[in-house]
Formats: C-alpha cells, sequence, structure tokens
C-alpha cells in the first residue's frame, strides 16, 4: 500500500514539544495469538516516558495506554503469556489525542473474521491520528477496508530532529520507532533519548542481521509482514502456507519474491531467527540448553548443538560461557 496517502494532515507537524498535561490516548488493538515482543516495547515506552516526565513535571500521565480485544478479558500471546484486556465495546473515544496501534500475530485470520473488531476499527479510525499496523496487523485493516495511517514525523524533511532517520514514502515504519519520535515530538528529544536509553539493547548475535533491524526500501510492505511474522513465531511450528497467507500470496509466489527481496529462502530465514534467538537466550538467561531449544522451536538441546557446531564451529555451552556477561 502506497504511504503518500496515509500521512496524517495538520498533525504532529510542529517541532516544538507540547505540554505535558495534554493527555494521549494509546489504543493497542490484540488478538489470540497475538505477537508480544512490538507490543511489549510499545507498552514500555509510553510508560517510562510518563515515569520521567512526572518526576521532572509532576501532573497527569502524559500517555494513557488501553489494552483491548474484541471481547474483553485474557487474551494469549503466541508464545502463551496472557496479558488482560478491555472490551472493544465499552472503550469510547474522547476528545484527546488518540494513537492506534494493531498487534500482528499467528491469530491474525481468526480475528480478520471478527466483526466486532472491525466494526470498532471502522468507528475508532476516523478519530485516530495515528493507525499503525503491526507486522500482519496490516491484514486486520485490509479485512475492515481501511489504510494505515503511520507518523508523518518519521518522513521528515532535514529539519526534524529525530532519533532516527526518515523514512522513504513506500517504507512502513517500526512500530517503536512511531512510539519513540512520538514521544521526542511531545517531551523533547532529551527525554526521549532517556527513554531510548533505558530500554536494553538486544546484544548482537552471528545471526542478528535480521530484516527488521534496518529495512532495506526494496523490501515490499507484505514480505516485510511475512519476515516479521517468522521471527514473532519462531517458538512454534510454522509452515511455508502460513508465512505465504500473511503475505497474501500463493506459496509458490511467496517463495519466488521472498527469496528474490530478503535474499534466502523463507525457511532459511526462520533457522536463522531461530538462532538468533538461541543466542540471545544463552547469553541473557540461566535455563537449561534443552529449554532453550524447545522455546526457540528447534525441538531438542541436541539438536541445537548440531545446528551450532554446523553454523557457528562451537556448542551452546561453550557460545554461552564466553558470551555471557558476569552478574
Amino acid at each position: 500500500m502506497d504511504l503518500v496517502d496515509t500521512l496524517p494532515r495538520n498533525s504532529r507537524q510542529s517541532a516544538v514539544p507540547m505540554q505535558t498535561s495534554v493527555q494521549t490516548r494509546v489504543d493497542i488493538a490484540l488478538f489470540n495469538g497475538f505477537a508480544l515482543p512490538e507490543v511489549a516495547a510499545i507498552i514500555e515506552i509510553f510508560q517510562k516516558a510518563n515515569s520521567l516526565a512526572a518526576a521532572q513535571r509532576p501532573g497527569r500521565v502524559r500517555y494513557d495506554v488501553s489494552l483491548l480485544s474484541a471481547a474483553g478479558g485474557r487474551i494469549a500471546s503466541s508464545s502463551s503469556v496472557f496479558v488482560w484486556t478491555d472490551d472493544v465495546q465499552s472503550h469510547r473515544g474522547t476528545n484527546e489525542t488518540h494513537l492506534l496501534f494493531i498487534a500482528g500475530g499467528a491469530g491474525v485470520q481468526q480475528a480478520c473474521r471478527d466483526e466486532r473488531l472491525s466494526n470498532w476499527l471502522r468507528r475508532r479510525h476516523p478519530f485516530s491520528e495515528i493507525v499503525h499496523p503491526i507486522a500482519e496487523g496490516q491484514l486486520l485493516l485490509q479485512a475492515a477496508g481501511l489504510p494505515s495511517r503511520y507518523c508523518p514525523l518519521l518522513y521528515g524533511d532535514s529539519e526534524t530532529y529525530g532519533l532516527y532517520p526518515a523514512h522513504s514514502l513506500k517504507e512502513a515504519p517500526g512500530a517503536a520507532s512511531t512510539a519513540l519520535r512520538i514521544v521526542e515530538e511531545d517531551l523533547g528529544p532529551d527525554l526521549a533519548r532517556q527513554v531510548a536509553e533505558s530500554i536494553a539493547p538486544q546484544p548482537k548475535t552471528p545471526f542478528s542481521s535480521s530484516v527488521t533491524l534496518g529495512t532495506p526500501p526494496q523490501i515490499s510492505e507484505k514480505i516485510l509482514a511475512s519476515a516479521r511474522w517468522l521471527e514473532a513465531n519462531v517458538d512454534r511450528p510454522i509452515s511455508i502456507d502460513d508465512a505465504a497467507q500473511v503475505a497474501a500470496m500463493s506459496e509458490r509466489n511467496f517463495l519466488r519474491r521472498f527469496k528474490s527481496e530478503i535474499g534466502i529462502t523463507p525457511s532459511d530465514y526462520l533457522l536463522r531467527a531461530r538462532l538468533n534467538l538461541s543466542c540471545r537466550m544463552l547469553v541473557e538467561s540461566r535455563l537449561p540448553i534443552d529449554k532453550i531449544a524447545r522455546r526457540c522451536g528447534i525441538g531438542s538441546g541436541g539438536q541445537l548443538s548440531k545446528l551450532f557446531r554446523k553454523y557457528l564451529a562451537t556448542t551452546p555451552t561453550d557460545y554461552r560461557m564466553r558470551n555471557q556477561v558476569a552478574p
């Protein structure tokens, strides 16, 4: 989808930070099987901004974050972590600024058939300054017949002072980049930089050259969504047909386009994502090798050891000992 027609008009154009007394509503639409990592990053950014802003100038909370779902109640992420949500039907809009993020994840096909969610999106969309789908959350918008509405500050000219470089109009920004850019505009670059620095960066691994770390402009939105979906669902069995459905393509066309645009096959990309996660977990946790393997969708510690010997010429245990930071 061309992003030229999806940038809000007359919004967030000033480079002067807004007053902290003005409140912004951040609505995050979830469904069963949603991908947790990027949703958690958005929540962390806005909550950290609230904390830092309150320390500098006590008063009303700057960002009011709401987790919403079609029926409310407990929603399970793709990694079986449960979160509590409010019912979209009971969540009414206000005259305050609204930002809408729509989660991606494994349950998107079922969510697309839920008229409660689609009808709410149609009502909420006209009043939301930003409507930002995460990966295959774009499919929910398409099912409701609605366009994305990305943050215009991420497509600015040389006068913008953002923490991130401007994107081309054909490129969708990451949700976390959008959240940080909004904080920067609302509360100033110094506070936004504190927020960014407080979020622990993921350690680099031999497999961390993922497409989502720096999106080349030649990668289409559909292929990018499928790549992010693969990364978000490394912990469960995945078929190529599942990923092709996320990209709304036939399996044959998806395989051809993915290899052409990403440079490797979907299967190889998924394997790299699983190995990348296993490297991070080895460094960041003390979980047993076998449990890490299962959580990364690799099956067993023995299989993980074979892959490490093949691709890194080492074992998971040796990799952990060389790279783990002492407490």
